[in-house]
């Protein structure tokens, strides 16, 4: 290798692990609460494959949180972080407390993302208005670089009353 070609190649690597590591420190404060894992498939020397259950709070809309359920592979790619995970998800939300709208929002607006592969592939939970009906929709699905996958999962909240709260509306939050 030439001197210039080995000096390209080290700063190239040294620029995708800063990147990495940027993203990794942006991400922790949005990180999902972990409930619990289960093992899907046993390997002797390296981590098993798993089902992980987390949780999430909608950071727009206080008193609703979503729980998702994705395989994690295991593995020596899983241990060390780089195994491309498969786009399969389950999503129940559910209102847990009074319902509060902190700002108002667009149809589809981002509530979660996470990557699910070392750089083309991210899973996005999104939230929607059903004004009609007064309930928050929300759907879980993964998208990839250059071809996408139809596999989702969908949700919904009916907003209701808690206490003796009136139960606000969400189309009076939706921008638009």
């Amino acid at each position: 290798m030439t001197s210039i070609f080995r000096k390209s190649l080290l700063c190239a690597i040294a620029c995708l692990a800063g990147c990495l590591a940027i993203s990794a420190s942006a991400r922790a404060a949005d990180d999902p609460e972990l409930i619990f894992r289960k093992s899907t498939t046993f390997k002797l020397l390296t981590p098993n494959d798993k089902l992980g259950t987390y949780a999430i709070d909608d950071p727009a809309v206080a008193g609703v949180a979503c729980y998702y359920t994705v395989p994690e592979k295991g593995g020596l790619a899983g241990a060390f972080g780089v195994a491309e995970q498969t786009s399969d998800v389950s999503l129940a939300c559910r209102q847990y407390g009074p319902i509060q709208f902190k700002e108002k929002f667009a149809q589809g607006d981002v509530v979660f993302r996470e990557s699910r592969s070392l750089i083309f592939k991210r899973m996005q939970i999104v939230r929607g208005c059903d004004a009609k009906r007064n309930v928050l929709v929300y759907m879980v699905y993964s998208d990839k670089l250059v071809e996408g996958s139809p596999k989702n999962s969908t949700s919904t909240v009916a907003i209701q009353p808690w206490g003796a709260e009136p139960a606000p509306k969400c189309g009076d939050f939706v921008n638009g």
